[in-house]
């Protein structure tokens, strides 16, 4: 899964939340992705709007770590990025109320009945609180592994005038 990547956030008591998701774009603003705004990955952006990302490619030797601010995308991209979701994403969308307790599944299997049942024969629209966020990289660090563990670990630092300073790391 090339873009399948872990996203760290900060809880309101300062504690790390790790999970992973799927990177959706990417371009020189930075690394896009999209989640239900009310669940607990969204809380947290809201709350501090910082963020770490990691890849990592077992089978490749390699990883790329990438830290920095979170914005929201506009709503023409997630509009644009939803309309393109199977269409079973898009009704998971709207019968999930993602992180928060269920008793049973069946209650989730009939809210997705319920949706299916409201948009049968309409497209899907976005949900008011399902949007996409973007991560503007001011760090990104390359690791490629080698033998004896001494590791490649090329770092990128944004500057305060819009420039990188590359640094090389001890592994």
């Amino acid at each position: 899964d090339p873009n399948a990547m872990a996203l760290a956030t900060v809880d309101g008591q300062g504690q790390p939340n790790v999970r992973m998701i799927l990177l959706k774009g990417s371009d020189r603003r930075g690394f896009v992705f999209y989640t239900n705004c009310q669940s607990a990955k969204g809380l947290e952006l809201a709350a501090a709007p910082k963020a770490a990302l990691l890849f990592y490619w077992k089978s490749l030797h390699r990883q790329i770590r990438v830290r920095g601010p979170i914005e929201p995308v506009s709503d023409q991209e997630a509009d644009a990025y939803f309309a393109t979701r199977p269409r079973g994403s898009q009704i998971g969308a709207w019968a999930s109320n993602q992180s928060t307790v269920i008793p049973k599944r069946e209650l989730l299997e009939e809210k997705v009945h319920e949706f299916e049942s409201k948009f049968q024969n309409k497209d899907v629209p976005r949900p008011f609180y399902w949007n996409g966020y973007r991560l503007v990289p001011n760090l990104i660090e390359f690791w490629q592994g080698r033998d004896n563990r001494l590791h490649d670990r090329l770092r990128y630092n944004l500057q305060n005038d819009g420039g990188w300073v590359l640094e090389r790391l001890a592994p």
